[in-house]
């Protein structure tokens, strides 16, 4: 299914969590730019283009174990799903998705205390992501961390689903092409950023409802929280389908560069250890 050797789960540990810490700093601040387009609040009273590394502090601590777990269980479960190469889209679809949902678990609570820095939403009372933290696990409990679990998961699935079956097509076809049995790594990035963009432009609407329940601080033990659909729908209706790909463009552009240097530091990174 792969044009490359298999990584053990070792070295998937260590070339996801280098690629995962790498392109979380190396973007940061589009990042930023992209979720304070999507606050509700208005990009200009979410911060503008002042502060763009509030909160990457939370990124340097969830990044590494994030990506290291998600291509841990991709790679493994490539690697072990009883599929024939005829379905090979649909073992990566199965591995990305299940990968995703076990990063999620470190993630999320990292891109909550992200986003509401990013955000200026504590405003003087949390200058930094640790007092971030403090303020939401004062505020919410431990449930708060894992606010838009479910809106992440619903985005993630899609996005992954997009993503991975594509950009083993294209390391596939690019293979085929060229003769090589593997690919260096500077070409499966390219792979990687054609992947990463057509799936990041699909799941933006998405990715803003993602960024809205994060953000949404009211107490869910109190009143009734809308679902996931009927908050999709009160955007789309109070605001329209423009608020629904609020931050597109840094957003494409983010995870096509991003995703460039996810996977070609990741391909670079297991293609040293194997070797």
């Amino acid at each position: 299914m792969s044009t490359q050797a298999s990584p053990t789960f070792y070295q998937s540990l260590a070339a996801g969590g280098l690629a995962g810490t790498s392109v979380d700093l190396l973007f940061f601040p589009i990042d930023t730019v992209k979720t304070r387009l999507q606050s509700s609040q208005g990009f200009v009273r979410a911060g503008g283009f002042s502060g763009i590394y509030k909160g990457v502090g939370s990124v340097v601590v969830g990044s590494a174990p994030g990506a290291a777990v998600f291509f841990c269980t991709y790679d493994t479960l490539k690697r072990t799903l009883p599929f024939s190469s005829d379905y090979a889209p649909a073992a990566h679809m199965l591995a990305a998705s299940t990968g995703e949902v076990a990063a999620c678990l470190i993630r999320v609570p990292t891109e909550v205390i992200k986003t509401r820095m990013q955000t200026s939403t504590y405003g003087s009372l949390a200058r930094s992501s640790l007092a971030g933290a403090r303020r939401v696990l004062a505020d919410e409990g431990i449930r708060g961390f894992y606010r838009g679990f479910g809106s992440t998961i619903m985005r993630e699935i899609p996005f992954t689903s997009l993503q991975f079956p594509l950009y083993e097509l294209l390391k596939s076809r690019l293979a085929k092409a060229t003769g090589q049995k593997s690919l260096p790594a500077y070409q499966a990035a390219v792979c990687g950023s054609i992947a990463g963009g057509v799936a990041a432009a699909f799941t933006t609407p998405l990715d803003v409802l993602k960024t809205r329940v994060m953000l949404d601080m009211r107490d869910s033990s109190k009143s009734a929280m809308p679902s996931l659909p009927a908050r999709f729908m009160q955007i789309y209706t109070t605001e329209g389908i423009r608020a629904l790909f609020s931050g597109v463009v840094p957003r494409t552009l983010w995870i096509s560069a991003g995703g460039a240097v996810f996977l070609g530091v990741y391909e670079w990174a297991v293609s040293t250890l194997m070797h």
